[in-house]
């Protein structure tokens, strides 16, 4: 698991100065325990989600901590059924319970959680969304598998779906319709993470493609672990890959006008996420969906392309925004 920062250790400047803003509204981050809970995230971050924490930058200094915090969160809570080395879901059933308890009584008892903990208190976010989050961890302990995509998409919305709506308020919608896409967009990016990380997945006993998928391109799912175990990917399961990418493209597509229904200053921290993660299924079909012996990635310089215009469009906009505020 992580190696959590020390309270008396020294935070990095550009991590200090973020907490620094975010403390001008939430007095409770100048708590030291606290800005060290928040900079392990930030660590969890940086170290485990790469494209989604450069899109982060682009956010204003102020928001950054709490995004760390439901990442952090989430990795931290995934990590105890993920791990390919050391997986440990008695943990899971533990801390997530404490977690719970904590909310009602207390604080929690390790950083991440004291993190995700004022980050709800800051940004009201819903228990029942935690708990909705939580309980699709569990279902990794024991579920491999599922049927349909109806009821795929019932593990999603924990795992993925209301983790887009957590980050909606931080982001500030300017209008209800904000939440479908926001879900939409959540949702986009763990099936996105599905076709990349097929193989990862098979090695960890499970298939995130519904069985009546596998079914309509004849498939089974000794089939993939066979492929898998040979780092080959036969024609049918590179039919069945594209399908699952096609229905992961159309979530994004209902998910963009989403992009603009948040403030101003959030607008290119999400966009760059949108186009960093829909460049995974470009990579994944640029490689002729050959991804079961390797995992594609999106190259630096392309990363780069989209995140650098993104950073001076955010700027632009923040100032923009202190203009505002200053008339």
């Amino acid at each position: 698991m992580a190696q959590f920062v020390t309270p008396t250790a020294r935070l990095p400047r550009s991590s200090a100065a973020c907490l620094d803003a975010a403390a001008e509204h939430d007095p409770a981050l100048r708590d030291p325990q606290l800005r060290a809970a928040f900079e392990a995230c930030r660590v969890l971050h940086a170290e485990h989600g790469k494209t989604y924490y450069l899109a982060t930058l682009l956010l204003p200094p102020a928001k950054r901590p709490y995004v760390w915090a439901l990442y952090g969160f989430a990795r931290y809570a995934d990590e105890f059924v993920d791990s390919l080395t050391d997986p440990d879901p008695d943990a899971l059933v533990a801390w997530s319970d404490d977690f719970l308890k904590s909310l009602d009584h207390g604080e929690p008892s390790e950083p991440v959680g004291r993190a995700m903990a004022a980050t709800m208190r800051r940004w009201d976010l819903p228990r029942e969304h935690v708990e909705a989050f939580l309980d699709s961890m569990r279902m990794d302990i024991t579920e491999t598998g599922y049927a349909t995509y109806d009821d795929l998409r019932r593990y999603v919305y924990g795992s993925a779906a209301v983790i887009g709506l957590q980050m909606l308020p931080i982001l500030e919608p300017l209008t209800p319709d904000a939440a479908a896409r926001a879900q939409a967009l959540g949702e986009a990016f763990q099936l996105t993470n599905f076709v990349r990380d097929v193989g990862e997945d098979l090695d960890r006993g499970r298939v995130y493609f519904p069985a009546e998928d596998l079914d309509r391109f004849g498939l089974t799912r000794e089939d993939l672990f066979a492929a898998r175990a040979a780092g080959r990917t036969p024609g049918p399961v590179r039919e069945l890959l594209a399908h699952e990418a096609q229905r992961t493209r159309e979530l994004y597509a209902f998910a963009e006008p989403g992009l603009s229904m948040v403030h101003p200053t959030s607008r290119d921290c999400l966009r760059t996420a949108y186009l960093l993660y829909g460049g995974i299924l470009d990579e994944v079909e640029a490689a002729g969906y050959d991804v079961l012996g390797r995992r594609v990635r999106v190259g630096l310089p392309r990363r780069l392309a989209v995140a650098v215009p993104g950073l001076v469009r955010a700027r632009r906009a923040r100032a923009a925004e202190a203009r505002w505020r200053t008339r």
